[in-house]
């Protein structure tokens, strides 16, 4: 489970933006609450902001330290990384790293994890592990190539002088079978992941419906809770042998084309029921939509995992997408607590009766200097039965945009 993350000097955030999912004050939406013995957290937080606020860039914060992690061990002596793009419009910004630290729970243990790093190498690097109240710092790696550490010094120093400038050193000391690091480090490979898009299905992930009689069961009930009523989920794939070569060896790959049809039942006149098939291809935008989300949803409520998603919203109704966040935030069906993170312009959930004060979050963006700042709900007095839709429309809270009178545009000619 997260607790926070941070970014610092990336894309539109110069200065340090903290997102929080502690549990703030306030015993409204109890089961809106993980409660745990390290700190107790919300499940679900919202972000909202105008357009090229930098909202966006929250969740592109989160993929590039997270695809960091994951694909180190990957990287060529020299390689660089292009997921680092530093904030531009400042001069002495623009030369230093960029900074990202999580702060997480996973098998009921806390870890703190930071590191900075510019396109060519990684400049500090630490690892905390919270066995007691107090953190027991695993490595610190300062200046790229100087580490310290507090235990296991000849095997990890051993490890360091093999690490690269570029590489993460987190992933290759548990490449290395370090275990340590290993609770850590598939944190961030297992249980968080990042989507800017539910619009597009690959076919992989449609074959999952023909091997998978639970996720279609589960699909269909989504699907017939938000009004759309389909019946079955019909899916054929064929097998084609492919030969070709690799460095001069024979492969045969092969690959399936995937075919799936959704059965709608329609009532006529006379009121009898007939039953059409229409190709995936030719559905709505919207029923896409939540055919592909439903393989993530599912999993997140069968293993604890962090969803992140920019503009959730996407070609969903307003009432659907506050009964996805609803899903999350109700014990019965998130029983493994499960949390999702996402922006928004759906002012319908911003609703003390759906989120609470801590659930929602501010982008705005400096119009003079391009810095965006990230903010909560919870930095302003708000009364339990205040109108936060009304307010934030209004501007009270800021993160809107300000659109010039039709007169004065004109004149502007």
């Amino acid at each position: 489970m997260l607790i926070e993350f941070s970014v610092k000097n990336f894309l539109s955030f110069k200065d340090k933006a903290t997102l929080s999912m502690e549990k703030g004050n306030g015993d409204e939406n109890i089961d809106n609450i993980i409660f745990n013995n390290i700190t107790d957290l919300v499940k679900n937080a919202a972000i909202y902001g105008a357009n090229a606020s930098g909202k966006s860039n929250v969740l592109k914060a989160f993929t590039c330290a997270i695809l960091m992690i994951r694909n180190s061990n990957l990287m060529s002596v020299g390689e660089k990384w292009s997921y680092i793009k530093p904030f531009l419009f400042d001069e002495t910004s623009k030369n230093k790293p960029s900074e990202f630290e999580f702060v997480f729970i996973t098998n009921n243990v806390k870890y703190k994890y930071f590191f900075s790093a510019d396109q060519n190498r990684i400049y500090e690097e630490s690892l905390d592990v919270y066995n007691s109240q107090k953190p027991t710092n695993i490595f610190t790696r300062k200046d790229t190539n100087i580490y310290e550490f507090s235990n296991d010094k000849n095997k990890l120093a051993s490890l360091a002088a093999n690490n690269t400038e570029n590489k993460l050193f987190l992933s290759t000391a548990t490449t290395w079978n370090y275990e340590k690091t290993k609770d850590a480090f598939l944190w961030f490979t297992k249980a968080i992941d990042t989507y800017d898009s539910f619009n597009k299905i690959m076919d992989k992930d449609l074959i999952d419906y023909s091997e998978n009689e639970e996720l279609k069961k589960f699909s269909l009930k989504l699907l017939k809770e938000a009004d759309i009523l389909i019946k079955n989920i019909s899916v054929n794939y064929e097998e084609k042998e492919m030969e070709g070569t690799i460095a001069d060896m024979p492969i045969i790959p092969i690959v399936k084309k995937v075919d799936i049809e959704l059965e709608h039942e329609v009532v006529d006149k006379d009121n009898n029921t007939h039953t059409y098939k229409l190709n995936f291809k030719d559905e709505s935008s919207g029923t896409k939509v939540l055919f592909a989300f439903a393989p993530f949803l599912k999993k997140a409520f069968e293993e604890t995992k962090v969803i992140i998603v920019d503009e959730l919203e996407k070609s969903m109704h307003p009432k659907i997408v506050e009964f996805i966040v609803k899903l999350f935030n109700n014990k019965d069906i998130n029983k493994v607590n499960s949390q999702l993170i996402f922006t928004t312009h759906a002012t319908n959930l911003l609703n003390l009766e759906i989120l609470r004060r801590d659930q929602i979050w501010f982008v705005e963006k400096n119009p003079k200097n391009g810095n965006s700042e990230l903010y909560p709900l919870d930095s302003f007095s708000v009364r339990k039965d205040e109108n936060i839709q009304k307010g934030y429309i209004n501007g009270r809270y800021g993160a809107v945009p300000f659109i010039k009178d039709i007169d004065l545009w004109l004149e502007d000619k």
